[in-house]
């Protein structure tokens, strides 16, 4: 059966599919995949997910290569990082094993909305963990829910690998210091989304969130992890309520690989003006240069992609892991899983 959709025109957001997969964790142990149709999740009014914010997901991608292959790109980090999301918020851990079967029967069973090569889009899939077991008092559930989805999208920012502008938020935080910033939990993006909502009425893409201590070190761009480029070397912050970025840590060795130097450390906004390239990178967005940065509580613009174009070396790096993922280069570190 073919789609109706215009593939070259995706956005990125929901599209409705043909199944996702489920598994629920129950008196211990891990059940049997379960195929549905249905969009909608049957859950207690008491689930743990609704009160005490048990949940955790995950993000990744299917590619479809000019040579009609389909491929997944780090699966295994995105296993291991739910794992450790559940162990954050005290949930029951999905299995390596159980998380591969369940994501590729999602991308199999919905294979026809899996974009053609060249679009532009890819097969976005959401992994889903919930607490569904019911309890009042403040206490872990004894039962939890394992969901796979997949919807096709298209770039995250609206401009695609163009620069994108940037607005410093200092009135909310993402998250704090040995808090739920590690983990990829719900909470986290509600926290969010006051930053988002106050970035996007001043016309900027995504906001800018710094350390929620001392206001001056650089956490996080929304929803992805910023990296700047500076005399051949690639910086990253480093801090305790960030989420481990499975596309930072690859764009981190394909720097190495060119020859660069590599820096994780804490980034203070006083660099800013010194930096030559700065971006914002994740499964979502992959690399989406930034061309502004405005502190708007200093009335400080800081600018970057002077002639309107990303920098060299943001464009090596996107063109490269693209490449990988899409089959068009070699996978040197093996990162890519061929779905038979």
């Amino acid at each position: 059966m073919e789609t109706n959709l215009n593939w070259h025109e995706l956005k990125f957001g929901y599209v409705p599919t043909d199944y996702n997969v489920r598994c629920y964790y129950r008196n211990g142990h891990w059940g049997e995949l379960e195929i549905s149709s249905s969009e909608y999740i049957p859950l207690h009014m008491a689930a743990t997910a609704l009160h005490y914010g048990q949940e955790a997901f995950e993000g990744l991608k299917a590619y479809r290569g000019k040579d009609g292959k389909i491929r997944l790109f780090r699966w295994e980090e995105n296993a291991k990082r739910l794992q450790n999301s559940a162990r954050g918020v005290i949930m029951a851990e999905v299995p390596s094993d159980l998380f591969r079967d369940a994501v590729i029967k999602a991308v199999k069973l919905n294979e026809r909305f899996i974009p053609p090569y060249g679009t532009g889009a890819s097969l976005y899939i959401r992994p889903l963990l919930i607490g569904s077991g019911a309890e009042v008092g403040i206490n872990p559930a004894k039962e939890y829910l394992f969901l796979v989805f997949v919807t096709p999208v298209g770039p995250y920012f609206k401009e695609g690998f163009n620069p994108v502008k940037i607005a410093i938020v200092r009135d909310s935080d993402r998250a704090a210091p040995l808090g739920t910033g590690t983990f990829k939990v719900g909470g986290n993006y509600a926290a969010s989304l006051r930053g988002v909502k106050k970035s996007k009425e001043a016309g900027y893409s995504s906001p800018m969130y710094l350390d929620s201590c001392q206001k001056v070190y650089i956490d996080e761009i929304g929803a992805a992890n910023f990296f700047a480029i500076k005399d051949n070397t690639y910086i990253t912050p480093k801090s305790s309520s960030i989420l481990p970025s499975i596309t930072n840590m690859s764009l981190i060795q394909l720097a190495e690989d060119l020859g660069m130097k590599v820096e994780r450390r804490p980034v203070h906004i006083d660099e800013l003006p010194t930096f030559e390239e700065v971006g914002a990178c994740g499964t979502a967005a992959v690399i989406s240069p930034i061309g502004e940065i405005n502190d708007i509580d200093k009335g400080v613009i800081y600018r970057y992609c002077k002639d309107g174009k990303p920098g060299p070396i943001s464009i090596k790096l996107y063109e490269t892991l693209v490449g990988i993922q899409n089959g068009d280069l070699p996978d040197p570190h093996n990162w890519v899983t061929i779905i038979e």
